[in-house]
């Protein structure tokens, strides 16, 4: 399934829903599981169908496989009917993803964790530092901690940052964890995961230099912003993650290729890192880290006001993101 996260308006106010797309149109999967055990003759669907497939991505991906499963039952039921199908109060069930608006598929992770996962990066940045890889590099995934308040989604409008000179994008994939836990082997690691999506952790470049020059860091040098989306596509959807074709445009230039096959540390051994003496839960969103290539750092090309940047992952789709002149402040739109 390619799960995303959407606000529809309503007379009493905008609500954020969860659903998968079909085609060019969008399932509420939590209306969608209403309506099925509402033919299946129970009583009160719509509170059931809360607590087996909850509205929102994160309660959803709290309630682990069992509402995944759920999901993909209802989702498969209603698709066998007409877009005219509609819930048991003859709620919408099915949209036309113009009369909503995407949100990051997202919005509240539970914590966001990015890598350098990527040999060719780090080699890349370490050269143009006057040096080596660090050996420590090789022992275990490392990351940082971001800001997992300031998630945006596609089509989103970045307002300028903290009047940096050197505004960068980076292009990776991220892993969603669905399950509760601690520990977890390496080989046991894959069965966390609830799904992929695109990732671009924007970057102040000269800022982050100067913070970590104190040997602490990355912090408001990125914590602006992190755009995911536009989807999450679940593990069955994606047949070999090793051979996903990695590209970002800037004004429909391409700037950057990768393919994800050339990482160093999967996300097998991500999450057993961390999940070493520490519990991984449900909504953690871990970013891969920037692909070879996959910025402007190593180019020596950087963003720009009116710029749009788009990170293009099949079959996730495209990340979209426009960035406002300095003197704009955003549309809100996230």
């Amino acid at each position: 399934m390619k799960l995303v996260s959407f606000q529809v308006r309503t007379p009493v106010g905008t609500f954020t829903r969860i659903g998968a797309l079909h085609g060019a149109s969008i399932v509420d999967l939590n209306m969608a599981h209403a309506r099925r055990l509402t033919d299946q003759g129970e009583t009160q669907p719509r509170r059931l169908a809360d607590a087996q497939v909850p509205a929102t991505m994160l309660e959803f991906l709290e309630g682990g496989p069992a509402a995944t499963d759920a999901a993909r039952r209802a989702f498969d039921y209603v698709v066998g009917y007409d877009s005219s199908v509609t819930g048991p109060a003859g709620e919408t069930i099915v949209y036309d993803p113009a009369s909503v608006r995407l949100t990051a598929p997202l919005p509240n992770p539970s914590s966001l964790r990015d890598f350098i996962a990527f040999e060719e990066h780090i080699a890349a940045t370490s050269k143009r530092r006057g040096q080596p890889i660090p050996p420590e590099w090789y022992k275990a995934p490392v990351y940082y901690k971001g800001n997992h308040r300031t998630i945006v989604g596609p089509d989103h409008e970045l307002r300028w940052p903290l009047n940096t000179h050197k505004l960068d994008y980076e292009l990776e994939l991220a892993c969603i964890i669905g399950r509760k836990g601690i520990d977890i082997a390496e080989r046991d690691a894959a069965n966390y995961i609830a799904g992929y999506t695109i990732m671009n952790d924007f970057s102040a470049r000269d800022i982050q230099f100067q913070e970590m020059a104190c040997r602490l860091g990355p912090a408001k040098g990125k914590d602006f912003a992190t755009a995911i989306g536009p989807c999450i596509v679940t593990p069955d959807d994606i047949q070999d993650l090793a051979a996903l074709r990695m590209i970002a445009r800037i004004n429909g230039d391409i700037w950057s290729e990768g393919r994800f096959g050339t990482i160093h540390w999967s996300f097998s051994h991500m999450i057993e890192h961390v999940s070493r003496g520490e519990f991984l839960y449900p909504g953690d969103l871990f970013g891969s880290g920037t692909v070879g290539g996959g910025c402007g750092l190593e180019l020596d090309r950087y963003l720009k006001p009116g710029d749009v940047v788009e990170l293009e992952i099949q079959p996730i789709g495209i990340l979209r993101t426009t960035i406002a002149a300095q003197d704009e402040r955003s549309t809100g739109r996230s």
